[in-house]
């Protein structure tokens, strides 16, 4: 299992993007834009290596998540998905912080895994008011995790943005 402080020392690291697919661009499926990103992290046994999703509703454009996947040795452990960025999804909730409504960051903590449940979700979430679209979530989880090689494979990323503050 891993412990909160494990988990943020996995969220801490430096990444480097090695592959991306389709190269550019998504692709299609399920109503879905699609995209899949192979991360490499630098840390003192080698290299511990990371995927990245990348999902947008093509007709409620809103409704993306992000998400960081750790690809686990641990027998027992697997692969985790240790944070998500999500765009408002839409649905109808009764859970009191409206998190539906809203973009927010969920993120798992040691508690989920250790819970015995064969697919831990990250219940812990925030609502965040740090990006409203696919591409500022993008910029937002690439800043937050640290992401190096953005520019190779996300180009529009790197664009000006009209209305940024300087």
């Amino acid at each position: 299992m891993l412990s909160d402080d494990e988990i943020q020392e996995l969220l801490d690291r430096s990444e480097a993007i090695v592959r991306k697919t389709p190269r550019s661009g998504y692709r299609t499926e399920a109503g879905h834009r699609r995209a899949n990103l192979d991360v490499e992290a630098a840390n003192g046994n080698g290299t511990a290596l990371f995927s990245v999703f990348i999902r947008q509703n093509e007709r409620f454009i809103e409704n993306f998540s992000v998400g960081l996947r750790y690809r686990s040795n641990t027998a027992g452990l697997g692969d985790v998905t240790l944070v998500r960025y999500n765009g408002p999804h839409g649905e109808m909730s009764t859970h009191p912080d409206g998190h539906y409504a809203k973009p927010h960051i969920h993120r798992i903590t040691s508690a989920e895994l250790a819970s015995g449940s064969r697919e831990p979700r990250e219940r812990h979430r925030a609502i965040t008011d740090r990006y409203a679209t696919l591409d500022n979530a993008l910029r937002t989880f690439f800043d937050d995790l640290n992401v190096t090689g953005v520019q190779q494979f996300f180009p529009e990323l790197s664009q000006g943005r009209l209305f940024d503050e300087q």
